[in-house]
């Protein structure tokens, strides 16, 4: 009873809720084993089932529902139902009849699929060979047996998946059942898509077996090509299209079977009768169809079957799909969010983009937007494979696309463009931005950047960008590994990625380079148009190429110098040379440095180890073209502009041209073997001399720049061998080679080489037979001493050789006047080296000496500058005698040679002067003047006479000269320089001209202060040397004593210098009592009546001292201490002059009330300030003069108490001579009463006595105060 409730309850419709039901036909499983019975999950008799399923009376939910849980056994405990049934053959071929025949039978839908599902398992889990025939068989008979194709659908269906399961029964089914394809055949033509939707599906497994789609090939050409077409154009289902499309995917597959679909479609599109419905069933047109449906399932099929058909030869099959426009159609698709859909079309145009036909028809200048927004999306989302694919394509179409076709039709469109491949190549991926750096070295293509106005900024930034992500693979540091040859293989293979990135980015910039240079002969392409006038000049070629060098420079050439020290490729060094040869002609005015730079990084070196590792024989012969090249332009940029060295000539250079395009090709050596091939041929002739040239010329240049790759002493014996070969030969060298040698026999001779004799005769032989020596001459400083130090060579080319040295060298210490300066700035490594030569060999004075008088002004500028310095910084070296003795011949000359006026005479001879101004400066003590000095003083005052006032280059050193003579000399030899100078008349003439300048300096710009102020200098000293001689007088100068007056009675903003010689000057005049035979002072025109009290001083008049004493009262408020020291002299003399001829007067201008305000504004210039020598004169002046209201006893004892507490070891010993002469004036006055304050004065003045012995001494008395010289005691005593 409980068996029936169980089977009652199977066919209930809860059954099969509760797993652990049995599920039993209880009308026959009494008489079933056991063991048929199922112990698991579901609980199934097996027996049972095949007994339920034909039973008639079972209800249709009841077997699908045994059925469905036999399917659920079979998934999950395959092994125990199959062990069942595969025990007896039989009884599973019954069960596979069984199932069949319900699946025939069977009317619902739901019912055939499971039936299929379950045969589809027993089969594939059987996998026994006659139940395999058995079911083939049974769907072959029942299909034959059929009376219509519409009841074939579930044994098509069934035969489909199972051809699909079990791959192998595709070649028995078409061998044993071949009679079968013509039913399927027909049923392709049967009104029914879901019967030709599941025959379009067994075909498609047919076709997938390569036996199969062979042995059907035959089939499909005669039969079913037509027929299949036409079923794919009718299809309205989706079941019928995929399938269809599936079918054609594993069609398109063979070539055969693709050129008949393709052949079949070019007949229907080309037959003008055919009608239009049936001219559909071309393929493009039939894909095309699917491609614009909306259903993207089938779009991303029928680009694959596109794709599928181009795969096989796109020259052959892409016109087909371009004349039916199916790229338009592609790109507008790629908008679409789909990444599928999108990579298919990406690949299905990658392959169009290999037929010229795309572009002509200027697809890709449709679609050319698209892409680019396509690709901006698509580098949004993380799929590299789409972000490769896309740039793939990019690449492809702006490498491929016509030059005359222009891509990007508005400069907007470009600048998107850039802009999308700038992010893509800032990808993390290498392996995207590998692909975009393709992809940019194909975008940088003039044709493509053309579109006014050309986007710089947006290229600047993606190269920017581009070298950025290269500089930072370059920097990744590799994988640290444990040893072995795994972690070798890694770390080759990073540097191989590494490589091959920075190669395709090298490419890309060289591109950028091209594109630059091809920009330079397109007026429109200099800058944009639409920039404002008034702003920066940013966007313009200009900017751009500076650009491309300053990155080539920073991140380039680094990058590429970190490689090579790991690997070098001969490729990426083709590329890269290149880019750097292109570089010269992007920036023109920028070649010559950056050929410098180049060679200054021993890229000359590096150049020729490409070559000689790499271009020996015939081998990279792209690689030696780019070498040769690149040392030919850079060798020429240095030759054609050398630093500091006069340019060659059209000629030399046409002959330099020449020698390296012969030369470069043929070197491809290391430097060794290229010394070893100058030495090594005694008899050369040809391309081997031109060889010959070639290397010198390469360690010229490159040792000029500091590349210095061979051993100097190896250097020096190629050379010696190589010009004694041309000299052995009768051969002359080139300029610019002879140049080379001489410059590198220099360098090694410098380098501690010594040198033959043979060579040097030689070289002397060769230096003769130029003419001009700035042909051979490099400014350089071992080539000077090279010269200098062999007495062959200097005594024969020292002097020109000089003069180019001076021309090219730089020399920028000219404030060298004050030779009073303590602290010495460091001389130039070249200064300091000259030096040492002038001291090893005094005659090259000689020939500087020359130079000032005979080179042009600025190199004798130079030259002074060189020498005055020199006698500066070596104190031990006396030239006195040896400069004046050259310099008078040079003067006699002088005034031999020029009778017209000086100002034609040469502009050098200020020099000269000025050189032996500083030479008599340079001397301390005082000299007695030889008979050759008196020889130069007479030929200096000679020279002066003939000179004009406005001659101030030739008259301020000769009057710094004469009046040296006059204060540095012993008494004597001031007698007798005296007695010279006033012998000229002419430049006493000239003395009185300047002197009357000085009322007049508005009318006479061109004499300066500096002159004027020596002129009163000279005249204040002859008048003194010629009033205590004595001396001859033949002409007599006349002075206006008015305007001398004036100019310090009412000072003006004129020099202090000029003020304190006027009042040098006046302090003699009155000393001397107006009675000089020099000097007459005249009135400046009709004087007025003099009162009674004034005759008594005549010339003076009373207002005229006061107003004399009031201006120099004005000058020492001043505080300079010379002009104080000359007014404090001057009015002495002037009270000593009134107190000679009327006391009262004399006591009177002393006890003056402004006297005492002058005093005082003195002391109140600092701490102690009443021990500076001007203030201390001047308190003994009014002292001396009982001037009490001046100055009282109070305020001299004051005085006396802080010079007692003053530290009078820092004195100098004028200050303490004024202190003294002070102290004893007080003292003889008797101006102090109390016996205290005397004693205090006894006591200091005791003090003195041995203070005055031990002071510090004076500074150097001659000093040269803006050019002028002037003696310290001449204007103090």
């Amino acid at each position: 009873m409980a068996v029936r409730d169980t089977a009652a309850a199977a066919d209930s419709p809860g059954l099969g809720r509760h797993e652990e039901s049995i599920l039993l036909f209880e009308k026959v499983h009494y008489r079933h084993d056991p063991r048929w019975l199922l112990p698991v999950t579901p609980r199934l008799c097996l027996a049972c089932l095949v007994e339920l399923l034909p039973e008639p009376g079972v209800s249709l939910v009841r077997k699908k529902h045994v059925l469905s849980c036999f399917r659920d056994a079979l998934l999950r405990h395959s092994s125990l139902v199959m062990q069942l049934v595969a025990e007896d053959q039989s009884v599973s071929v019954h069960f596979i009849n069984m199932l069949f025949g319900l699946l025939c039978q069977a009317e619902d839908g739901s019912a055939k699929d499971l039936c299929i599902e379950v045969l589809i398992q027993l089969i594939t889990q059987l996998n026994l060979e006659q139940t395999t025939d058995c079911l083939l068989g049974e769907c072959h008979r029942e299909l034959c047996d059929m009376p219509s194709m519409r009841h074939s659908l579930a044994i098509l269906t069934l035969l489909g998946k199972l051809v699909d399961a079990l791959p192998a029964l595709a070649d028995r089914l078409v061998l044993e059942h071949g009679n079968l394809m013509d039913y399927l055949l027909r049923g392709l033509a049967y009104p029914n898509e879901g019967v030709q939707a599941s025959i379009c599906y067994l075909y498609g497994k047919l076709y997938a077996a390569p036996v199969a789609a062979k042995k059907l090939s035959g089939h499909f050409q005669e039969k079913l090509c037509s027929s299949f077409l036409s079923t794919l154009v009718a299809a309205q289902t989706k079941e019928l299209q995929i399938n269809c499309l599936g079918l054609l995917r594993q069609l398109l597959k063979y070539d055969l079977f693709v050129t008949v679909i393709m052949n079949k479609s070019a007949v229907l599109e080309n037959a003008e009768i055919v009608e239009g419905p049936q001219r559909e069933t071309s393929l493009p047109l039939v894909l095309k169809k699917l491609l614009l449906s909306r259903d993207e399932t089938l779009q991303v099929a029928s680009v694959h079957c596109i794709t599928a058909v181009l795969v096989h030869s796109p020259a052959k099959h892409a016109p087909a799909f371009i004349h039916a426009d199916i790229p338009e159609f592609l790109f507008e698709y790629l908008y679409s969010s789909s990444e599928v859909l999108v990579w298919s079309i990406y690949s299905c145009l990658i392959l169009l983009a290999e037929e010229p036909l795309f572009f002509s028809k200027c697809h890709t200048v449709y679609g050319i937007e698209s892409m680019v927004r396509s690709l901006q999306g698509s580098l949004k989302v993380n799929n590299l494979e789409l972000h490769k694919q896309g740039l793939l394509l990019f690449a492809e179409i702006l490498t491929r696309q016509p030059e005359k076709i222009k891509l990007f039709t508005s400069s907007a469109m470009c600048r998107d463009a850039g802009c999308a491949l700038r992010e893509a190549v800032s990808s993390p991926v290498l392996e995207v931005a590998a692909e975009a750096l393709k992809a940019i070295s194909a975008f940088l293509r003039k044709d493509h950047q053309s579109s006014p106005p050309v986007q710089y900024r947006v290229l600047r930034a993606l190269i920017e960008a581009m070298l950025s992500r290269c500089a930072d693979v370059s920097q990744t540091p590799m994988n640290r590994r444990p040893l072995g040859h795994t972690s070798s293989r890694g770390s080759e293979k990073a540097i191989l990625q590494r490589g091959e990135f920075l190669l395709g980015t090298l490419e890309g910039f060289r591109n950028a380079c091209r594109l630059a240079v091809e920009f330079q002969s397109e007026p429109s392409a200099q800058e944009n148009p639409f920039t404002a006038p008034s702003a920066e000049k940013e966007d313009t070629l200009e900017a751009f190429s500076e650009f491309l060098l300053s990155a080539c420079d920073s991140l380039c050439v680094p990058m590429v110098m970190r490689h090579s020290e790991q690997t070098t490729h001969p490729a990426l060094m083709e590329v890269f040379l290149s880019t750097l040869h292109s570089l010269f002609t992007i920036v023109p005015h920028m070649r010559e440095k950056f050929s410098k730079k180049l060679a200054a990084s021993s890229f000359i070196r590096l150049t020729l180890e490409l070559k000689a590792r790499f271009c020996s024989g015939l081998s990279h012969a792209a690689l030696n073209q780019v070498c040769s090249s690149f040392l030919y332009s850079m060798c020429l940029n240095l030759l054609s502009t050398p630093e500091k060295t006069r340019p060659p000539s059209q000629e030399e250079l046409t002959a330099v041209t020449k020698l390296l395009q012969l030369g470069l090709p043929q070197i491809n050596s290391r430097g060794p073997e290229s010394l070893a091939f100058l030495s090594g041929c005694q008899y050369v002739k040809g391309t081997g001399r031109e060889r010959q040239y070639c290397i010198l010329l390469l360690f010229y240049v490159a040792y000029v720049h500091d590349d210095r790759f061979v051993s100097e002493a190896e250097l020096l014996v190629a050379v010696q061998s190589f010009l004694l070969s041309l000299q052995n030969q009768g051969e002359h060298p080139p300029p610019v080679v002879f140049r080379a040698s001489i410059y590198l026999i220099a360098v090694c001779l410098d380098k501690g080489s010594t040198l033959d004799t043979t060579l040097l005769s030689a070289v002397r032989h060769f230096l003769e037979d130029f003419t001009d020596l700035h042909l051979i001459y490099t400014h350089h400083l071992p080539l000077l001493r090279f010269f200098l130090l062999y007495p062959e060579m200097m005594s024969r080319f020292g002097h020109r050789v000089l003069e180019m040295w001076f021309s090219w060298e730089e020399i920028h210490h000219e404030e060298l006047d004050d030779v009073s300066c303590v602290q010495e700035p460091p001389l130039p490594a070249s200064l300091a080296a000259l030096f040492l030569i002038i001291r090893s060999s005094p005659s090259i004075l000689l020939m500087l000496l020359d130079l000032i008088y005979s080179a042009p002004v600025d190199i004798a500028r130079k030259v002074l500058i060189v020498l005055r310095t020199f006698l500066k910084r070596n104190e031990d070296v006396h030239v006195g005698g040896f400069i004046r003795g050259h310099f008078l011949l040079i003067l006699q000359h002088l005034l031999v040679e020029y009778k017209l006026p000086m100002s034609k005479a040469s502009r050098n001879l200020s020099l000269l002067l000025s050189l032996l101004s500083l030479v008599q400066l340079k001397s301390e003590s005082e000299l007695e003047l030889d008979s050759m000095a008196m020889k130069l003083l007479h030929q200096v005052s000679k020279l002066c006479g003939k000179c004009g006032p406005t001659d101030v280059d030739i008259l301020q050193p000769s009057f710094n000269f004469l009046y040296w003579s006059l204060h540095h000399t012993t008494p004597v030899s001031r007698q007798r320089a005296a007695a010279v100078i006033l012998s000229s008349s002419a430049l006493m003439e000239l003395l009185e001209k300047l002197l009357a300048l000085t009322w007049a300096q508005a009318d006479s710009p061109k004499t300066g202060t500096a002159l004027l102020s020596s002129a009163w200098l000279l005249t204040a000293s002859l008048s003194t040397q010629q009033h205590s001689s004595s001396l001859q007088v033949h002409q007599t100068l006349s002075v206006e004593l008015d305007q001398v007056l004036k100019a310090l009675s009412f000072p003006q903003k004129q020099a202090a210098l000029l003020s304190a010689t006027i009042a040098r000057f006046l302090r003699t005049t009155l000393q001397q009592g107006f009675s000089s035979a020099l000097v007459t002072l005249v009135p400046s025109g009709t004087q007025p009546l003099r009162a009674p009290e004034d005759t008594v001083l005549a010339p003076l008049g009373t207002s005229q001292v006061l107003a004399l004493l009031v201006g120099l009262q004005s000058l020492l408020v001043q505080k300079d201490p010379l002009l104080s020291q000359s007014c404090v002299g001057c009015l002495e003399a002037l009270l000593d002059y009134l107190h000679t001829r009327s006391p009262d007067v004399a006591l009177h201008v002393a006890s003056q009330p402004w006297n005492r305000f002058l005093l005082f504004t003195l002391l109140d210039a600092g701490e102690n300030s009443f021990l500076r020598p001007e203030v201390l004169r001047l308190m003994t002046l009014f002292v001396r003069f009982q001037s009490s209201t001046i100055l009282s006893q109070e305020e001299v004892g004051h005085v006396l108490q802080a010079a007692a507490l003053a530290d009078m070891s820092t004195l100098s010993s004028t200050t303490v001579q004024a202190l003294h002469a002070f102290f004893l004036q007080v003292q003889h006055t008797g101006l102090l009463v109390d016996p205290s304050t005397a004693q205090t004065l006894q006591t200091s003045l005791e003090g003195l006595l041995p203070q005055a012995s031990w002071a510090p001494p004076p500074p150097q008395d001659m000093l040269c105060l803006g050019g002028v010289a002037v003696s310290l005691s001449h204007i103090r005593d």
